[in-house]
């Protein structure tokens, strides 16, 4: 007949260990709330220690007034703004960041401190150190064996970064061995047998807390029982004092875990969501792409299609061709319909709508701002179109670019800026044609972008203006006025480009 006892002890030992864990993490939470209580009833003092360990914020430098030449955007889409030539005087000296209050200095230096190797050395010099000077406190003698377990007790320290375990078990063995050999109780090798118990929870898994709780608490007792060096302290309160360090430094490590999955959790989401805007950007500038390769589609295909009807009707409006020049009149019109071809081809390539074929209609012109503007004004919004510098006949391409850019615009201030004033300016320089589209907005510069101004800076309308304007080598920018109001501009390289 076999016994139960051996499977008896081995399912009790496990389930001993977890009780024990939760009833030292039980102990932990409880002094983890009695602690968040008292510093409720301390926030008062403790926000007016933050006010003075911070100091006060400073609000933000003004940005440069909104005028002269126009911001350009940077590679990477950041808004440059050209600093305007200041007529009063050469520009004031930029002004000098706040210095940072002493205290915050002070901690700042702690924590570097705190991260540094010599963390570990220095600290546990230092509770040595004071372990040996509180010997004479108690009619010790330093060179005896009160100083020896004073030493043992404390000094491995250290080199608790380094070798945790052995250090603590140097300094746990040396602390028991002084009280079961009847030696006074020193306050601090007290704290460093506390502090250590604090260091292992912290490190140590739960299960193993528990283990160490069992052990720590059982130790005591031995001691209580067997020498009389804790006798000026209650039971109670020693039990309290190592419980508390062990529940102490197992909550922290829970608190620590959490943090740490908290801070991958927000990494994890920030990188998902950096990613899927990075993936709409792309599929916005691929969308892009194809409705300007549409739009170029239709604007050579109705040039060609004139040159091809223009070729294959020559022999018959021109009775004296040689058949020299009708064989090669035929030539040009079979180019031009193979071109057609050759262009409808790489449509259905570059075409991101399905079922979406093109017109070969002429598209808009600078003529037709006119028309926009008035649909616009039709649409409740106010608009005003101003024409500077010499008008004159550009390619179809850069006036087709000019039109999409001034219409995206106004639908973006109809979206996010309603019953706006809208400014449309176009100026014709000698090489360029700058096009300006400027609403009012806010009456008051805000104090922070609002939803409209992100939203308008993320959206995808700004996308198809920059690409338009990169795709013939101008240059694009938008962004928010420091008196309110958002504006567009773009600068299109025309050079000696004519209307075709």
């Amino acid at each position: 007949m076999t016994s139960d006892k051996p499977d008896f002890l081995h399912e009790a030992g496990p389930a001993a260990w977890r009780l024990a864990a939760q009833v030292v993490t039980a102990v932990g939470q409880v002094l983890l709330w009695i602690l968040t209580g008292i510093g409720r009833l301390l926030r008062p003092i403790t926000s007016r220690l933050v006010t003075a360990l911070y100091g006060r914020s400073t609000p933000p430098a003004a940005p440069p007034p909104y005028g002269g030449p126009p911001p350009y955007a940077s590679p990477d889409g950041t808004l440059l703004q050209r600093q305007p030539p200041n007529p009063a005087g050469p520009p004031a000296p930029a002004a000098r960041p706040p210095k940072t209050p002493p205290l915050l200095r002070w901690v700042h230096a702690w924590r570097r401190f705190g991260e540094s190797w010599a963390y570990g050395p220095v600290t546990g010099a230092i509770i040595a150190v004071a372990a040996l000077i509180e010997l004479p406190l108690h009619h010790l003698r330093v060179v005896s064996l009160p100083g020896v377990f004073a030493l043992a007790a404390t000094l491995p320290l250290m080199f608790r970064r380094e070798s945790l375990r052995p250090a603590s078990a140097i300094v746990l063995g040396a602390l028991a061995a002084s009280l079961l050999s009847g030696q006074q109780v020193l306050l601090i090798t007290a704290f460093a047998g506390l502090y250590t118990l604090y260091i292992l929870a912290q490190q140590l898994p739960r299960q193993s807390t528990g283990v160490l709780g069992v052990c720590s608490v059982v130790a005591v007792g031995v001691v209580y029982l067997a020498s009389s060096s804790l006798d000026d302290i209650p039971w109670l309160a020693g039990l309290t004092a190592v419980i508390a360090a062990i529940g102490l430094g197992d909550a922290r490590r829970t608190v620590e875990t959490a943090e740490a999955s908290v801070d991958e959790e927000r990494e994890r989401s920030s990188e998902t969501l950096t990613q899927l805007n990075a993936a709409q950007r792309e599929q916005a500038i691929l969308r892009e792409r194809a409705r300007i390769a549409r739009e170029l589609h239709d604007v050579v295909a109705h040039s060609v299609s004139m040159i091809a009807v223009q070729a294959e009707t020559a022999p018959y409006t021109m009775r004296e061709l040689s058949p020299e020049a009708k064989k090669g009149f035929g030539e040009i019109a079979g180019a031009a319909r193979e071109a057609l071809e050759e262009m409808r081809r790489l449509l259905t390539v570059l075409r991101a709508e399905p079922g979406v074929e093109p017109e070969v209609t002429p598209q808009p012109r600078l003529d037709r701002l006119g028309e926009l503007i008035d649909s616009h004004r039709g649409a409740g919004g106010d608009a005003r179109l101003t024409v500077r510098g010499s008008a004159r006949p550009l390619s179809t391409t850069i006036e087709l670019s000019a039109y999409r850019i001034v219409q995206e615009a106004l639908t973006n201030a109809r979206r996010h800026a309603p019953g706006a004033r809208v400014d449309v300016e176009l100026e014709y320089q000698g090489d360029r044609l700058a096009v300006r589209v400027v609403d009012s907005g806010a009456t008051a510069p805000p104090a922070a972008p609002d939803p409209a101004t992100r939203t308008r800076l993320m959206g995808h309308g700004l996308v198809g203006m920059r690409e338009r304007a990169t795709m013939l080598g101008g240059r694009f920018a938008a962004g928010p006025r420091p008196e309110g109001g958002f504006a567009v501009q773009a600068d299109l390289p025309v050079g000696q480009n004519r209307r075709s």
